[in-house]
């Protein structure tokens, strides 16, 4: 049986006023070749098909057009688990339809756990494999308890997450023990684990209040003979263990990914292996992203290199000088006319510390996020020792409402 594993599409996403449904679409029929060149028999999709709770028209069109692709190119199998920016309600809407064509979604976490333990059988109706398919879950979804402390309710959280892995691998190895077949079991997961790489500026939103909810890969069954992850947008191996990944997302989120290659993970598992053989992808690029940075000098001569080439670029300039924002914007804007590249952000790198100031960098709150506009104007005021932290952790929990709010 052979495994794609992919996660975080963010599809309907935005890079300031950028739309990248062309980049999505590009990509997504890049990947559904992609499973035909390679026979694929199973697509997994781990949390995070959309960036917002409400995608547009276009959004879930380019979703539901992929789908149909791929179930009619022949791969038996897909299962898409929802993740934290995804809306359970709407990924859950047209499950039963898709199920009947070989589409297994699990937007939310059932009622019954043991739903989410799926047998795959192949063309024949043959076992082939068994898929723990966990969505994100939600602190309503295994935590019984309101009560205490931050601390306890992060920490009682971890251990329901932790809970919820156990009991779902457990049945899924009794299921595999009565076929009485050594079935590939296979595990999903939307959700942070300790020592996971981010990149600066991918987007990431944290899931759960404050840190102590990021969560040990031993939560995973050393039986599971894959382990496939999402959240985190950098390709990355867990806790020393081949087969538990993150694929990371097939398109930089922001310019902090500029420079990192994107992947989707191949898995093969043969009969007479113990073990799956595990080949990385390469994701082509489909918009160039360029962070350039230095005095206008620099900037001027790493503008020119990328006008001399006849593509598509968007561009990030951080810019260390005196000039005011009008006048650099326009001599730049010079510079790069009639070519492929586009200055998306100008920022002075003097100025970054500011508190959005008339004489900032004409930084608007589009530029930034709901933590980062916190996190300056905490900065501005003479707090006593403790107060910062203590108003950031109920920031974050207001946060933390909001969002559960919104799914």
């Amino acid at each position: 049986m052979r495994v794609l594993h992919t996660s975080d599409w963010h599809i309907g996403r935005t890079l300031y006023d950028k739309r990248r449904h062309e980049e999505h679409t590009a990509f997504l029929s890049w990947l559904a070749d992609t499973m035909v060149n390679r026979k694929v028999d199973l697509l997994l999709v781990c949390g995070d098909i959309f960036d917002t709770i409400s995608p547009g028209n276009k959004s879930q069109e380019i979703y539901y057009s992929f789908l149909r692709k791929v179930i009619d190119s022949g791969c038996t199998h897909v299962v898409v688990t929802g993740g934290n920016h995804d809306s359970p309600s709407m990924l859950d809407a047209p499950k039963q339809v898709l199920e009947s064509i070989g589409v297994h979604v699990f937007g939310s976490c059932p009622k019954e756990p043991e739903e989410e333990v799926i047998l795959l059988s192949d063309i024949h109706g043959q076992p082939q494999a068994i898929v723990c398919a966990v969505p994100f879950l939600r602190d309503r979804d295994v935590r019984d308890s309101i009560e205490g402390s931050p601390n306890e309710k992060a920490q009682r959280l971890v251990a329901g997450i932790g809970a919820h892995y156990a009991l779902i691998q457990e049945k899924a190895k009794a299921l595999r023990k009565k076929i009485g077949k050594d079935l590939p079991l296979i595990v999903t997961g939307h959700l942070f684990t300790t020592g996971g790489k981010i990149a600066n500026g991918d987007g990431v939103r944290d899931l759960y209040v404050g840190t102590a909810a990021e969560v040990s890969s031993s939560l995973f069954d050393s039986e599971a003979d894959y382990v496939a992850l999402g959240h985190l947008h950098v390709p990355q191996i867990v806790g020393k263990r081949e087969t538990v990944r993150y694929s990371g997302s097939p398109l930089p989120m922001g310019f902090g990914e500029a420079n990192q290659q994107k992947q989707v993970v191949l898995v093969d598992f043969q009969p007479d292996s113990l073990f799956p053989v595990i080949e990385t992808i390469d994701v082509p690029t489909f918009q160039k992203l360029q962070k350039i940075s230095g005095s206008l000098e620099e900037i001027e001569t790493q503008l020119q290199t990328l006008t001399a080439v006849d593509r598509s670029v968007w561009v990030e300039v951080s810019y260390d000088g005196t000039l005011s924002p009008s006048v650099l914007r326009e001599h730049l804007d010079r510079i790069v006319e009639g070519s492929g590249v586009e200055i998306l952000r100008l920022e002075n790198i003097r100025l970054t510390d500011h508190v959005l100031h008339p004489d900032s960098w004409q930084q608007t709150l589009d530029d930034l996020d709901e933590r980062e506009v916190f996190r300056r104007r905490l900065s501005s005021e003479d707090l006593e020792n403790g107060e910062a932290e203590l108003l950031t952790t109920l920031y974050e929990k207001i946060l933390f409402s909001l969002q559960e709010e919104q799914t």
